[in-house]
């Protein structure tokens, strides 16, 4: 049984989460494990190394896929069943860096899930066109099926007064996916929704990492590795905002900020800015130091 180490490098870059990946877009970085690899961190950051010439800082793990080859279900790896001995298992890690240098490869990723930035209008648009067309697929279905599915989409579109969970990045692919929507499982000639495809599992392994993330920032100010030494609190805000896809309360956002504890003020201004300088600020050494704060959370209050 094969093993595959997979690498999903995330940075924020002008207000846009991007992703590192390979192949025009289609692949992200992997490569098998290898005997002469101490261990599967060790044989991740060799690959990544070899094929994009970046060096990894911190990565965790993020999930173990295991889909035999040419399988149709993204849900493919059931508990309880053993896999078959030419398997694929794809291992996982997250990474968050900054792009310091001219490095392609860098993909917006909401080119691959446009749906999922509902900072404005526009993606709010897209998701009432998406959950008009699942309401069809889901009335087309076996009368067994037809309350099952519309209960699902509208838990994981937000629809219905539910309210739209950031969280569910995979949950609502993976309905795209079995409706027939995106380019990995549509039939030949059928219609899709907007949004870049992907080899294999990439863009599921990508919707997992996003939702990861996503559920972090709530609880742990890892934030920090995607910012600058320095920055302003409106930067701070906006990279919180491009890796949620959502809008926040400015006076609110800096509120929680400053009563946390998380930043530090510096003694320097932010250049070329309109109108007041804007002070920089810069992370207490104890929020990078421990990576983990009990307690601490970054605000995610959307407007909406």
């Amino acid at each position: 049984m094969a093993s595959e180490l997979v690498a999903v490098l995330i940075a924020v870059s002008d207000d846009r989460p991007m992703v590192l990946t390979l192949g025009a877009g289609r692949h992200l970085p992997a490569g098998p494990l290898e005997a002469g690899h101490r261990s599967l961190q060790t044989g991740l950051r060799l690959w990544v190394e070899r094929q994009t010439g970046h060096v990894l800082g911190h990565v965790e793990q993020l999930y173990t896929f295991a889909d035999a080859p040419g399988a149709d279900t993204p849900g493919a790896d059931t508990p309880g069943v053993d896999a078959p001995a030419d398997r694929t298992i794809l291992i996982s890690y997250l990474a968050l860096t900054r792009i310091d240098r001219d490095e392609p490869g860098w993909r917006d990723w909401y080119a691959y899930f446009p749906w999922e930035d509902q900072r404005a209008p526009e993606g709010r648009a897209l998701v009432a066109r998406i959950a008009a067309r699942l309401a069809d697929w889901a009335r087309q279905g076996p009368p067994a099926l037809r309350e099952p599915r519309s209960q699902r989409i509208a838990l994981t579109f937000g629809l219905e007064g539910l309210g739209w969970d950031d969280e569910l990045v995979l949950q609502r692919y993976e309905l795209l996916w079995e409706a027939g929507m995106v380019p990995e499982s549509a039939p030949p000639g059928g219609a899709v929704v907007p949004g870049l495809g992907m080899a294999g599992d990439s863009r599921r392994i990508l919707a997992t990492a996003m939702a990861r993330l996503r559920a972090k920032i709530r609880y742990r100010p890892v934030i920090f590795e995607l910012m600058p030494d320095s920055f302003t609190l409106l930067h701070l805000q906006r990279t919180v905002e491009a890796v949620a896809g959502q809008a926040m309360h400015k006076q609110n956002f800096r509120r929680l900020i400053t009563q946390q504890d998380l930043v530090e003020e510096t003694a320097e201004f932010a250049p070329e800015t309109r109108g007041r300088p804007a002070r920089l600020f810069r992370f207490r050494r104890e929020v990078i130091g421990a990576r983990r704060i009990t307690g601490s959370k970054l605000p995610l209050s959307p407007l909406r």
